[in-house]
């Protein structure tokens, strides 16, 4: 399989940036642990903190990847521009968060990507983009 993991703003700090609830490992430390454990699959990345981006990826990753692990960060709760670009691309989209966004401040508690993509998992550390490969290679 060929997968996209897509990052939004503020992950390009992971392992620096509150730290109590993201933990300190590095996202290009997970990256490495994740090609190792599917080798015989295509893991791209891209982290951007400009929503027109992200946008931009979804739009690309059409014919190009199997799939593609969103984690849209602050944009999961604001971007109705980002929801409508993960709608209208046949491109598989998983939601993932890192922490339970359902945990968190009631500002989180609601996604506006989790009614368009194929299935939301969050709440699982950095595990969760695991989770997210995982549910896009049973889904395959």
């Amino acid at each position: 399989m060929k997968i996209l993991i897509l990052n939004g703003p503020n992950l390009n700090l992971q392992g620096r940036r509150d730290t109590d609830v993201y933990g300190t490992k590095s996202f290009e430390e997970l990256l490495d642990e994740l090609r190792a454990t599917y080798a015989d699959d295509t893991l791209d990345y891209l982290q951007s903190n400009v929503e027109g981006e992200l946008i931009n990826a979804l739009h690309a990753s059409v014919g190009v990847y199997d799939g593609v692990v969103l984690n849209a960060g602050g944009y999961t709760h604001t971007s109705v521009a980002l929801r409508d670009a993960v709608s209208a691309v046949s491109t598989p989209v998983v939601e993932v968060h890192i922490s339970s966004i359902l945990a968190r401040e009631e500002f989180r508690h609601v996604s506006l990507l989790a009614p368009v993509a194929i299935g939301s998992i969050m709440g699982f550390g950095l595990d969760s983009y695991r989770l997210g490969i995982e549910a896009l290679k049973i889904r395959s």
